[in-house]
């Protein structure tokens, strides 16, 4: 589902030269669960980035389902990232002047849906993250777990093969945390791929695998109790 060999990215100004990645790896299969750690300015916002089609990349190669997006032009990055990826941001992103909705309509807006087609996805979608009796309420009258949701739900209305998960819980109480931990597995195991960026170390290890980042490199790759899990099952399964 993704792949980067020996990426970089360096960010230079006329004095200095950041180098935010370096020889950065990594693969992550259809279907998996990855939590990726690492200290403040470790490169995990800028791997999200150039994960998600938000920025280019230096040097390297980066292959997004089998697409090579190196020197892909800006409009075929934007009709890549909107067919393959959606985003879930710890600051939720939602519109406060628009019901739960039309905020989960902005995003099929864009890809020029049939006015049908979308009310079936925002419906789906809302139902999916326990919501749809609530659609036309406003940001401001649900808690913070419920807007969480409601992120979630304008993420998979697009029906994105990726899911990138910015500190989803970060502004959270541990019992909202939870449960959107317990969201997100769900929609994982129903076939979605995610990459999840967190500080905590409780939500890490629900991952099939932790991947932890130090100075823009990929430092360390441990599967989470939940792939060991799953693989002493399928071996008392098979034997």
């Amino acid at each position: 589902m993704l792949e980067m060999r020996q990426l970089s990215k360096v960010y230079r100004t006329h004095l200095i030269e950041t180098h935010a990645l370096r020889d950065f790896s990594l693969q992550v299969k259809e279907g998996e669960f990855v939590a990726v750690t690492g200290p403040s300015g470790s490169g995990k916002t800028t791997f999200l980035n150039v994960a998600g089609l938000l920025e280019d990349f230096s040097t390297g190669e980066y292959r997004l389902d089998g697409v090579d997006t190196h020197g892909l032009s800006d409009n075929a990055r934007s009709k890549l990232r909107n067919q393959k990826i959606g985003f879930i941001f710890q600051g939720f992103n939602l519109l406060p002047d628009l019901n739960l909705f039309d905020n989960v309509d902005v995003p099929l807006r864009y890809r020029g849906m049939p006015a049908a087609e979308r009310k079936e996805r925002i419906i789906k979608a809302l139902e999916r993250v326990g919501l749809a009796a609530r659609l036309r309420h406003y940001p401001a009258e649900l808690s913070g777990g419920q807007q969480q949701r409601v992120a979630i739900a304008r993420a998979l209305a697009g029906a994105p093969r990726l899911l990138l998960a910015d500190e989803p819980t970060g502004n959270l109480d541990s019992l909202m945390a939870r449960g959107v931990m317990e969201l997100l597995e769900e929609i994982n195991e129903q076939g979605t791929t995610i990459v999840m960026v967190t500080h905590d170390p409780e939500l890490a290890a629900r991952a099939h695998r932790n991947v932890h980042i130090i100075d823009g490199q990929v430092t360390e790759v441990d599967r989470g109790p939940r792939l060991h899990t799953e693989s002493a099952a399928d071996a008392a399964a098979a034997g």
